[in-house]
């Protein structure tokens, strides 16, 4: 159609290590590419899951004509569930066997038993409304790993998803650099790519140097071995399968997603291993330590994890002790290095040894480095670059690769969420900007924590909480009784008990003027009182604990 637009909006996955998102609209209709999540920051308290704000998408519900996953890590598929339940489960969903394999097991853990998940084999296609949408076999972290190729009249764009060039990967399936050419030769409109290891020169080591290297470590250890890695790298859990192999151990998977993961890769063929290797955590008490594997969750230092558990004595299954070894078999996420750091000098006192990717090479980054961008940008040849997942920093050295290599500049745009690319024949822009944010799942709930409440819990970790109770006359105001005063949290000196004496003085004397300027309402009494004691407490503490005064007229 002659005044056609293509629109891409990013929901998430800009400026950001997680929850990547976006919306592609054309002629009224949309797709979906990913619905990922990401863990939340120490600063939001309370917290566990940070879904994209997907508020766009509840208003146009009608419009959409599937969503299509690249992959099953948690940053692309895990915010599926919240998603289909909030905008219907009748939306169809497309993806690699192992994607919609992990997809329907977190259905399930949802309850959304009626949904329209489909399998896409590489190279099949697929109509979408006004989309011809095709997915390209790529090499990742994960298998089914797929870029997604949507067409329509305006011409083709691509959405890599996470991927690396790794010439010798551990399923012998490398990406499929022929299509990727052919899509170049064709005359790529549009090219969205990982922007992850932008910061990186050279290329990225394959895969399968982590294989050959584990097996080396293992037979230096003595003792027990606990190899933690992402619950979804099944090649990883491969390569530590065959490395306990040949040492004459049994490997135990701890962490429901671990084992729930394993399971699948096992079903569709992923993962190879000889009866027997596996054994249940509760037997692993039947073998020596120097027989033993476990392999656990909790790489990135998450707080509720299986390593972290064990790190802080709390795990039900696992007990460490004096001599294991513990090897992280993965890389800290950006912004995950605190948490990383803490594990690892846990487990040093409780008297393990610590291997880390710097200490050896067991570890192989799933996202291309420099040479490998500029490798996709040569191969798809696009007209305009869009980079996406990616922090700012890293957003805007993919765009530098990219002029390197021959885009012009005035036709690489360096967005946001909630920014949108407008594509049409007579060029691309930045149209007007939507909602993009996040939205919180703390417990079960989704929603949007506001601001007030993330502060109100970030000032409890931090000062804690006094509580006032004070009894007034319905009469004149007047205070009949000491006050009761709860503090939970509170950093205080010695003299706690001269400090609440204080305080009961201070309130009575607060209380007593309120009455002299006869304040009778108690929602006014409250806030004077608040404002009053907190300012006395700041006075005497130099902290800033959460005050909640409560007035009771008899």
């Amino acid at each position: 159609m002659a005044n056609s637009k293509l629109r891409v909006l990013p929901l998430g996955g800009l400026g950001e290590i997680g929850k990547n998102m976006t919306v592609v609209e054309y002629d009224g209709a949309i797709v979906v590419v990913d619905t990922g999540l990401r863990f939340p920051t120490t600063e939001q308290v309370g917290i566990d899951l940070v879904l994209p704000d997907f508020t766009y998408l509840r208003e146009r519900a009608e419009d959409i004509e599937g969503i299509v996953i690249t992959h099953g890590h948690e940053d692309h598929l895990g915010a599926l569930p919240w998603i289909l339940r909030e905008l219907g489960t009748d939306i169809p969903v497309f993806g690699g066997p192992l994607t919609m394999a992990m997809a329907r097991s977190k259905l399930d853990e949802h309850r959304l038993k009626e949904t329209d998940l489909n399998d896409v084999r590489p190279g099949e296609t697929l109509e979408l409304g006004p989309f011809d949408i095709e997915l390209i076999h790529l090499t990742h972290s994960i298998p089914d790993m797929m870029a997604v190729a949507l067409t329509t009249d305006l011409g083709t764009m691509l959405i890599t998803g996470d991927y690396k060039f790794d010439q010798t990967p551990v399923d012998g399936k490398p990406a499929d650099v022929s299509r990727l050419a052919e899509l170049g030769r064709e005359g790529l409109l549009l090219l969205c790519g990982d922007s992850t290891n932008a910061d990186r020169p050279g290329f990225s080591p394959s895969e399968s140097i982590a294989g050959p290297n584990l097996e080396a470590l293992f037979g230096r250890c003595d003792g027990r071995i606990i190899v933690t890695c992402f619950a979804s790298n099944i090649h990883r859990v491969q390569q530590v399968a065959d490395a306990a192999r040949v040492h004459g151990r049994k490997v135990v998977l701890v962490g429901r997603s671990m084992r729930k993961n394993i399971n699948i890769g096992r079903m569709l063929g992923h993962i190879d291993v000889p009866e027997g290797s596996f054994v249940q955590p509760r037997e692993a008490n039947n073998f020596p330590d120097n027989k033993l594997v476990i392999v656990s969750t909790g790489s990135q230092g998450e707080p509720l994890s299986a390593l972290r558990r064990m790190a802080h004595r709390d795990h039900p299954q696992v007990e460490l002790h004096d001599g294991d070894t513990v090897v992280f078999a993965a890389s800290p996420i950006p912004g995950n290095e605190r948490a990383v750091n803490e594990t690892i000098d846990r487990l040093y006192h409780i008297g393990c040894n610590v291997v880390t990717p710097a200490d050896t090479p067991i570890h192989a980054s799933g996202h291309g480095y420099q040479e490998e961008i500029k490798l996709m940008l040569n191969l798809t040849k696009p007209k305009y670059v869009m980079p996406f997942h990616g922090d700012h920093k890293r957003i805007h050295l993919h765009g530098e690769l990219a002029k390197s290599v021959g885009v012009p500049e005035a036709n690489i745009f360096k967005g946001e969420n909630g920014l949108p690319l407008e594509l049409d024949k007579s060029g691309a822009k930045f149209g007007k900007r939507e909602r993009a944010g996040m939205i919180y799942v703390d417990g079960v709930d989704i929603g949007d924590p506001t601001d007030v409440a993330l502060r109100d819990r970030r000032m409890l970790s931090a000062d804690g909480i006094f509580v006032v109770v004070a009894t007034i006359s319905e009469q004149d105001g007047s205070s009949v009784a000491d006050p009761e005063i709860i503090f939970r949290g509170v950093p205080y000196s010695e003299d706690a008990e001269g400090l609440l004496g204080d305080i009961r003085q201070f309130v009575n004397g607060s209380l007593a003027r309120a009455a002299g300027e006869e304040i009778r309402e108690i929602d006014l009494l409250q806030q004077k009182l608040h404002d009053d004691l907190a300012a006395f407490v700041y006075d005497r503490l130099k902290r800033r604990p959460m005050v909640l005064p409560v007035v009771v007229e008899v």
